[in-house]
């Protein structure tokens, strides 16, 4: 039993020693930091900085390879409508962004519709999407002298299916570099 006891001191004294020795703090460093180490041993804390991707030269490319490359997105609309949907206006403020920084470029707005309505109703409806488009653009800062329209109504469907799927998909305004 005073064996006992003694053991129980030992582990005691040992665990007493070890308690009293100071932990350095963990610092959890966010995703995206790097350390750096200076001189006097302090760490300072910087962005990493990703190195920038070099955009290819619009000027070696022919005008169907930069369509090809998607550098400007179609947008959707409802059923018999031509304004701009909410959540369409984010993929037009990325096109007017790209736009704003390729000056030289034109484009060429085409509206689209399905198949529903006669060919007179859907080519007036293509084109008040195709302008609805347009004078957004212009709203944001691309002048109307890079922008042309034009209506195709139902006759040029992205999907020939024949349900609302399909015809989600055609009701649309696309983008055509003409210019660079």
């Amino acid at each position: 039993m005073k064996k006992f006891a003694i053991g129980v001191l030992v582990v005691a004294f040992i665990f007493t020693l070890g308690g009293c020795k100071k932990k350095e703090p963990v610092k959890v460093v966010p995703p995206g930091v790097q350390k750096v180490e200076k001189k006097s041993e302090v760490v300072e804390e910087k962005p990493i900085v990703k190195p920038q991707v070099q955009e290819e030269n619009l000027e070696a490319m022919s005008l169907e390879e930069i369509n090809r490359k998607g550098y400007l997105h179609r947008i959707h609309f409802d059923f018999d409508k031509y304004n701009i949907r909410e959540d369409q206006k984010p993929i037009l403020i990325r096109n007017a962004e790209w736009l704003k920084e390729h000056p030289s470029i034109k484009i060429l707005i085409e509206g689209h519709c399905d198949e529903r309505g006669t060919e007179e109703y859907n080519l007036a409806l293509g084109e008040k999407r195709a302008k609805a488009v347009r004078d957004f653009l212009i709203s944001m800062g691309i002048s109307p002298d890079r922008i042309k329209i034009v209506s195709y109504g139902k006759s040029r469907p992205l999907d020939p299916r024949h349900n609302e799927e399909a015809w989600a998909k055609n009701r649309r305004a696309e983008f055509v570099i003409i210019a660079k």
